[in-house]
C-alpha cells in the first residue's frame, strides 16, 4: 500500500537569500505543490503551486482555516501519493497547519528545517533569547498564553491592528508607557522597526502579515490578579496549619455558607446605590476562593488544576451555545434552553429526565427541579387551576393522620402537602425557596418588633401567653399596613 506523504518546507523569513538550497531542491523534486499563502516575498520560488488564500477569505475562524487546509492536503496526498507544502518562515515555528498534519494518522509528514523569522528578530534586537528568557507568544492567544508573564515577550501573528488592540486590552494593569518595538517585514527591502509605547501599540503602524512585536517588560503581567490569587491559595495551603488540614469534604459547609452569603448580597443590591456593590464584590471573592481552594487541593494531589476547571467550563459553554459558535439558529430563549438540554443529555448519556439534578440541594429547590423536569415531557397540570386543589386534598389527608399516632404517615403526608405547594408556586412562576425565605424574613421582622414593644411595656415574652403576644402581633401588622 502506497503511503500518502506531505513534504513540508519553509520559505524563510523574507527574500530569496534566506531560502536554503535543500528547500529549493525539494520544491523542484515534488511536482504537486501547495502554498499556505502567496503573500510572502519568496512565494514565487514555488512555481505552479495551489495556494490556500481562498480558505482564509471564506472561513469564519482560524481554527476552520487550519482544519480545511489540513483536510485538503491530506486528500491531495492520498490522491497523488506525495505533495509539497510550503509555508512562510520555518515549518516548526508557530505553524498550526504543520502541527495538525504531524498529528494526522492518514499521512506521513516529512519536515525539512528552514530559517525562521526569529533569527532575524534576535539579530535586529541584539538579544540572546535564551539568556534574556524571552517567551514566544501567538498574538491570537495572548490573553491566555501570556498569563502571569511580565516579559520579555515576542508576540507573533500580529497581522492586523485589531489583533494589536486585543493584545493591549488584555493587560488591564499596564501603565501605558511601557516600551514596545514593532518589527515589520524583517529581511526585506522595506523592513521597518518602530519604537513606541503600550498605549500607542495599535495606533502607531498599519500591521500586516509580516508584523510582530517585542515587549521588554510589562508594568503588570497579563491576568496578574488571577495569577496572584492562585499563588496566595497555594501559599496558604502550604504554610497555614488550618488550610493544610482541609479536604474537599471538610470544605463543603463553607462552600454552602459562602454561596448563601452571595445570595444575600444579590438580594440586597440597590440599582440606585452603587455602594451595595461592595458587599457583592466581597462575597463573590469569598465564593471564588472556595473554588480556588478545591482546585489547589486537587493540584497538590496531582488530579487536576484550576486551568482544567476554567478550560472545562469554557469548552462546555461553547458546545452548548451552537447558536453563537456554530450554525444552529435559536430565535428565542426557549429554543436555547431546549437545545441546551438536548446537548446535555447527549454529553452525559442520560437515560432519565431526572439525571443530573443535585440531590443535596435544599428540599424546596429539589422538588421544584424534579417537577420542572417532569413537566418538560408533558407530565404536568395545564395551569395552576389543576394544581391548587391538590393543596386542599393533601391538607385533608394531614387532618386524618395528625392525631392517629403514626409519625411515619404524618411525615409522609406533610411531605406531599409541601410538594403540592411547590407545584402551585411553579405554575405561578414563583421560586418557592425565595418565597419561603421572604415570608420567614417578614415573620422575623414582625416578631422582632413584637419583642421591642414587649420590652417597652415591661412584658415578659416567656410568660405573657398567646393572647398577649397575638395582640402585640396585630399592632405590628396594623403599623405596617
Amino acid at each position: 500500500m502506497t503511503t500518502a506523504r506531505v513534504v513540508i518546507v519553509g520559505l524563510g523569513p523574507a527574500g530569496d537569500d534566506f531560502v536554503t538550497e535543500h528547500t529549493l531542491s525539494e520544491i523542484a523534486r515534488v511536482p504537486r505543490r501547495y502554498l499556505r499563502t502567496d503573500r510572502h516575498p519568496s512565494a514565487r520560488l514555488v512555481p505552479d503551486a495551489t495556494t490556500f488564500d481562498d480558505v482564509y477569505e471564506a472561513a469564519d475562524t482560524f481554527a476552520d482555516v487550519y482544519s480545511e487546509i489540513t483536510d485538503r492536503l491530506v486528500a491531495a496526498a492520498q490522491q497523488h501519493g506525495e505533495v509539497l507544502y510550503a509555508v512562510p518562515g520555518s515549518p516548526l515555528v508557530l505553524e498550526r497547519t504543520v502541527r495538525a498534519l504531524r498529528a494526522d494518522p492518514r499521512i506521513e509528514c516529512v519536515i525539512h528545517p528552514a530559517m525562521s523569522f526569529l533569527d532575524i528578530v534576535w539579530a535586529r534586537l541584539g538579544v540572546d533569547p535564551v539568556e534574556a528568557g524571552v517567551t514566544l507568544v501567538d498574538g491570537h492567544e495572548f490573553a491566555t498564553a501570556a498569563a502571569g508573564l511580565p516579559g520579555p515577550l515576542l508576540v507573533a501573528h500580529t497581522h492586523a491592528n485589531w489583533v494589536l488592540s486585543d493584545i493591549k486590552l488584555a493587560v488591564e494593569g499596564a501603565t501605558g508607557d511601557e516600551p514596545v518595538i514593532i518589527l515589520q517585514r524583517l529581511g526585506s527591502p522595506d523592513e521597518c522597526i518602530t519604537h513606541t509605547t503600550w498605549a500607542e501599540l495599535d495606533r502607531t503602524v498599519q500591521a500586516d502579515h509580516l508584523t510582530s512585536i517585542y515587549v521588554p517588560n510589562l508594568g503588570s503581567p497579563v491576568a496578574a490578579e488571577s495569577v496572584r490569587f492562585h499563588q496566595l491559595a497555594r501559599t496558604l495551603r502550604e504554610e497555614c496549619p488550618w488550610d493544610q488540614e482541609q479536604t474537599h469534604r471538610s470544605l463543603v459547609k463553607y462552600l454552602i455558607e459562602e454561596t448563601y452569603e452571595v445570595v444575600d448580597a444579590l438580594q440586597a443590591l440597590d440599582p440606585e446605590d452603587a455602594a451595595t456593590d461592595d458587599a457583592l464584590v466581597e462575597e463573590l471573592g469569598d465564593l471564588l476562593y472556595q473554588i480556588e481552594f478545591h482546585a489547589t487541593i486537587a493540584e497538590q494531589e496531582g488530579r487536576f488544576t484550576m486551568a482544567d476547571v476554567v478550560r472545562g467550563v469554557h469548552d462546555k459553554l461553547v458546545r452548548r451555545h451552537p447558536h453563537v459558535f456554530g450554525d444552529v439558529v435559536a430565535a428565542d430563549s426557549d429554543t436555547v434552553l431546549t437545545n441546551w438540554d438536548a446537548i446535555k443529555r447527549a454529553e452525559k448519556g442520560r437515560t432519565s429526565v431526572f439525571d443530573g439534578i443535585p440531590t443535596s440541594q435544599p428540599a424546596l429547590g429539589y422538588a421544584y427541579a424534579v417537577q420542572r423536569k417532569a413537566a418538560k415531557v408533558g407530565f404536568d397540570w395545564p395551569d395552576v387551576d389543576g394544581a391548587l386543589p391538590k393543596i386542599a386534598e393533601e391538607a385533608a389527608e394531614i387532618r386524618e393522620v395528625a392525631h392517629g399516632g403514626d409519625p411515619e404517615r404524618v411525615h409522609d403526608e406533610l411531605g406531599d402537602l409541601l410538594f403540592a405547594v411547590v407545584n402551585v408556586a411553579r405554575h405561578l412562576g414563583v421560586e418557592p425557596e425565595s418565597a419561603l425565605r421572604q415570608a420567614t424574613l417578614k415573620f422575623r421582622r414582625r416578631f422582632e418588633q413584637v419583642e421591642h414593644l414587649a420590652r417597652d411595656r415591661g412584658i415578659d415574652l416567656h410568660s405573657a401567653g398567646l393572647v398577649v403576644l397575638d395582640g402585640l402581633w396585630d399592632e405590628v401588622k396594623a403599623t405596617e399596613a
